[in-house]
């Protein structure tokens, strides 16, 4: 689990007016990825939960779940580009999804979805706190 200070976290996911899909911040596994992912990563820190990103749950697929929360079968996915037609909401993406979470239900993990504006209004945090009781 990666630490930032407030000063970093602000660096990390800028400033932005645009109401574009958010900046990408990183592509390697393990790292934060996007702006709503890293405030996401943030709040679960101040609560001490343990997680970890980019975590691979199948023994035979390159699939990654955005966050599995550690000591727990549960795996968190932030959906972007639900309203700008993005992969999420495309046929072939979609199709892939359901595919991709039902391999991991049947694996005997929880998946939990947001979309970025749940995670921007803190809704996400709020259900993952009923979800493990804090």
């Amino acid at each position: 689990m990666t630490s930032y200070s407030i000063a970093e976290y602000k660096k990390m996911i800028g400033t932005t007016k645009s109401k574009r899909s958010p900046k990408r911040l990183s592509v390697k596994a393990g790292q934060v990825s996007n702006e709503f992912e890293a405030k996401l990563a943030m709040e679960l820190q101040i609560l001490k939960v343990e997680f970890e990103r980019e975590f691979k749950f199948h023994p035979e697929r390159k699939w990654r779940a955005d966050f599995h929360l550690k000591g727990k079968m549960i795996l968190v996915e932030v959906e972007g580009g639900i309203w700008s037609g993005g992969r999420h909401t495309r046929g072939k993406g979609y199709i892939g999804d359901m595919e991709k979470y039902n391999a991991a239900t049947m694996l005997g993990y929880q998946v939990i979805r947001f979309s970025t504006e749940q995670v921007k209004s803190g809704k996400a945090i709020k259900e993952i706190m009923v979800l493990l009781d804090l």
